[in-house]
């Protein structure tokens, strides 16, 4: 465990009840996102967190069962999430898809952290004696099907100052990526390759390959296919622009990569617990390695709790943690540039919209 758990866990918190809010909307990755907040009540404040399970079926299930779990009691933080670890939270149905699991686990165990340090009176980085600072960010973007300059040109043309990560997908055209490159907008291709059975998985495909590392010479490249020999080897000489996300669900995940990392994805809901997330936080600052954080289009508090994170452990990194403002197929005026000013609440592990 990391002296940053040491910190947190004997937070004592008392449940009494607890309540689960539905939230949804339409995204600029072409679907309905639907997402549940988890308010833990009792000592006259509350905690919340986010599932951001990302299948529709999986929300209707959990707010047709209601709030049945066994919470309720006195508690210390570690004890609750050592409680939880022990119920079925996926009583009402099995999730749609694994990743889901430990998505859930992090709705549950971010709102205990936000109750426990509400139930105290202090802030999250009150209590790990850690500054927070501006969060620097990159909007996560797809450019349609078929892939055009519009959804990247029209958020330039209202925010020119804007860095984007962008998933590539085997239908860009060396026209295409050209035009992209030109804009100096591109801080990072997400490259899915570490995807398998998503809605977002991408071939492996050399060309695809060729085009993008001649066209964008210093992008960093996320996820890319492992265990072709072509895209191994196209991709071995500029590894040290590599970095890792779909696949990091651990400490152990970051020491199985197949070479040291020099930058890697650390996003709290697919890490699940917050000793895991956690402990690798203090894993990557003791061998160096660089970080960022990663949304899941949260529609709630989800969104600032991991602005939150990023303020506090990388937040000079690529963070794809932009407003949630930025996800709307049409991001209206007045959002915030980057970096993004600390915006801490006085108590718990929230922060200002």
């Amino acid at each position: 465990m990391s002296a940053y758990w040491d910190r947190l866990k004997e937070l004592p918190l008392r449940i009494e009840d607890y309540a689960l809010e539905r939230l949804e909307l339409d995204v600029s990755s072409g679907f309905h996102r639907v997402s549940t907040v988890i308010r833990l009540r009792g000592a006259g404040t509350d905690g919340v967190g986010e599932d951001v399970s990302y299948d529709t079926p999986d929300h209707d299930r959990l707010q047709e069962a209601g709030p049945v779990l066994p919470l309720a009691g006195e508690w210390t933080l570690g004890s609750f999430c050592d409680h939880l670890e022990g119920l079925d939270l996926w009583a009402a149905g099995p999730a749609e898809r694994e990743a889901s699991v430990l998505y859930r686990v992090w709705a549950y165990e971010s709102a205990a952290l936000d109750f426990a340090l509400r139930q105290k009176g202090v802030s999250l980085h009150e209590e790990l004696g850690i500054e927070p600072r501006p969060v620097r960010f990159v909007v996560s973007l797809r450019l349609g099907e078929p892939p055009t300059m519009a959804p990247l040109q029209s958020r330039l043309n209202a925010y020119p100052a804007l860095q984007f990560k962008l998933d590539p997908t085997t239908d860009w055209t060396p026209e295409l990526a050209a035009e992209v490159a030109a804009t100096g907008a591109v801080e990072s291709l997400d490259l899915k390759g570490q995807y398998k059975g998503s809605i977002v998985d991408v071939e492996p495909d050399p060309e695809l390959y060729k085009l993008l590392l001649m066209t964008f010479p210093s992008a960093w490249l996320e996820d890319p296919h492992t265990g072709s020999a072509e895209i191994d080897a196209l991709v071995e000489p500029v590894r040290d622009r590599v970095t890792w996300d779909a696949i990091i669900h651990g400490v152990e995940d970051i020491t199985g990569l197949p070479y040291p990392p020099k930058m890697v994805n650390v996003k709290p809901s697919r890490l699940g617990g917050l000793r895991s997330v956690l402990a690798a936080y203090a894993y990557c600052e003791e061998h160096g390695i660089a970080m960022y954080g990663g949304g899941q289009f949260e529609l709630g508090p989800g969104r600032g709790q991991i602005q939150y994170l990023a303020s506090l452990f990388h937040p000079d990194g690529p963070n794809d943690v932009a407003p949630g403002g930025y996800n709307e197929p049409s991001p209206g005026p007045g959002l915030p540039d980057s970096p993004l000013p600390v915006a801490v609440e006085p108590v718990g592990f929230r922060w200002s919209a």
